[in-house]
């Protein structure tokens, strides 16, 4: 990581590694210090696909985590599941208070996003807004953006 970063130049600030909750869980105390370590250098962290693992909150109060991301198996039935608009609205409130910014996964639908904006959410993503595309387009698709505003 250190020499990558080296090779490139860029800076550790902008750098934010993904790890899903199950990852972490498998050895919390030797996440923890190596996720420290590397926060010491400017790396940020998140947690992906949170909620569909077994991490504990006495773990997740201790990890040196920027973000939690909200798996979009939860943010698919929004509109018509009150177990996941619960879910939804706890992880949020959670997340947030613990100081991270919360991202929901898999944005579909003007009725999903509608209640992750009631709801707080930081930030959303998803098809929603634009499926994935190739890195020579995003200049188009920021231009194109721009005139519709």
């Amino acid at each position: 990581m250190i020499r990558a970063l080296d090779e490139t130049g860029l800076d550790a600030k902008y750098l934010e590694l993904e790890m899903t909750e199950s990852m972490l869980m498998r050895d919390v105390d030797q996440a923890i210090a190596i996720m420290k370590e590397l926060q010491a250098l400017g790396i940020q962290f998140a947690i992906d696909d949170f909620g569909t693992g077994y991490s504990s909150l006495s773990a997740l109060k201790n990890l040196p985590v920027a973000r939690l991301k909200i798996d979009q198996s939860f943010v698919r039935n929004l509109a018509d599941d009150e177990n996941d608009r619960s879910i939804a609205a706890a992880v949020i409130s959670l997340g947030q208070k613990l100081n991270m910014r919360v991202i929901a996964e898999g944005v579909e639908t003007d009725d999903q996003l509608a209640f992750l904006r009631e709801s707080r959410c930081d930030e959303i993503q998803g098809y929603h807004f634009s499926k994935p595309i190739e890195p020579g387009a995003i200049e188009d698709l920021l231009k194109h953006q721009a005139q519709r505003r």
